[in-house]
């Protein structure tokens, strides 16, 4: 039974701007993480198998029925699982590892434009012009932000980013569809499932370096004091920084359209620079914060854009 009868775009709306807000945070605590010596393979293969276990549980002890998947669904799921999570977060990495973060973000984030163009045209969403002056708004204040006209563009960082942005296309697409029909947490536990599986086997071929649980490290920057054991960064990246952020956006993804999820999902990018110049003393000028308020203003015109879809 289809579930879009019951949307609620108040609570879609809470959701993914929750989960930019933890995601957005989640950049300085990874960054402090990876400073620490852990590899960002390793990272994406912990995360994935953190949040498959911990969705799994929850479905165990609250709805083992929602483990049912029928033959349409699996090749979906799995699909999904690679392409819109194993290889976005993949892709992301190595984007980040050529280009400074903001940057990587503004590019992975052009999403946004893919996203509504797929939807009009295969899915026939309805949308008001304005929204693509919201979109317009979101990516001048993002590049804003980014300062890319400062950055060195490395090509290949480039590649990645665009890559990313593919895949969190993919991301945004198929999650909005998948959640018609299933529930966010057992969509979150099939999706990290496949993910986990996936880096699993690329560990097998390319081992990743074996990580010190037990390692005590500095929070860098303003809590450049504050020691902290390994295992305890990695739960908090695993809780805080995957598990809740990414329910929120299924459940965002359930309640809006994968345009409006996307658009609204690009205030991460602001956020993360926000908590980059609070925590780790990362420079914020006077334009960035414009260019932040020109990203609000584009996720409220672009938010308020939509007109009713057409159900497919």
């Amino acid at each position: 039974m289809s579930r879009v009868a019951n949307r609620n775009a108040a609570v879609g709306v809470t959701a993914v701007s929750f989960a930019a807000l933890m995601f957005g945070f989640n950049a300085s605590s990874v960054k402090v993480i990876i400073d620490a010596g852990v590899s960002p393979e390793f990272l994406v293969l912990f995360r994935a198998t953190f949040t498959a276990a911990i969705a799994g549980i929850v479905l165990l002890l609250t709805n083992k029925k929602a483990f049912r998947v029928s033959r349409k669904e699996f090749p979906v799921l799995v699909f999904y699982g690679i392409f819109g999570i194993a290889l976005m977060q993949w892709s992301y990495s190595n984007a980040v590892r050529l280009l400074p973060i903001s940057v990587a973000l503004l590019i992975e984030y052009t999403a946004i434009v893919i996203v509504p163009l797929v939807s009009l045209l295969l899915f026939k969403e309805k949308v008001r012009p304005r929204l693509w002056f919201g979109i317009a708004a979101v990516l001048v204040g993002l590049a804003i932000v980014s300062n890319v006209w400062e950055s060195d563009l490395n090509p290949i960082g480039v590649a990645w980013a665009f890559m990313a942005a593919a895949c969190l296309s993919i991301y945004f697409l198929i999650g909005e569809h998948t959640q018609r029909n299933r529930d966010a947490m057992s969509t979150l536990f099939y999706s990290f499932a496949v993910a986990a599986v996936f880096w699993a086997i690329v560990n097998l071929i390319r081992p990743t370096s074996v990580v010190d649980i037990n390692l005590i490290f500095s929070l860098e920057g303003k809590l450049n004091d504050v020691m902290m054991p390994m295992w305890l960064g990695l739960i908090w990246i695993g809780i805080m920084g995957s598990f809740i952020p990414m329910l929120l956006d299924y459940i965002a993804l359930g309640n809006l359209s994968a345009t409006a999820v996307g658009v609204i999902a690009t205030a991460e990018t602001v956020f993360a620079t926000v908590f980059a110049w609070a925590w780790l003393n990362e420079s914020m000028t006077t334009l960035e914060v414009i260019g932040g308020l020109i990203v609000v203003t584009g996720i409220v015109l672009a938010e308020t854009s939509r007109t009713q879809s057409i159900k497919v």
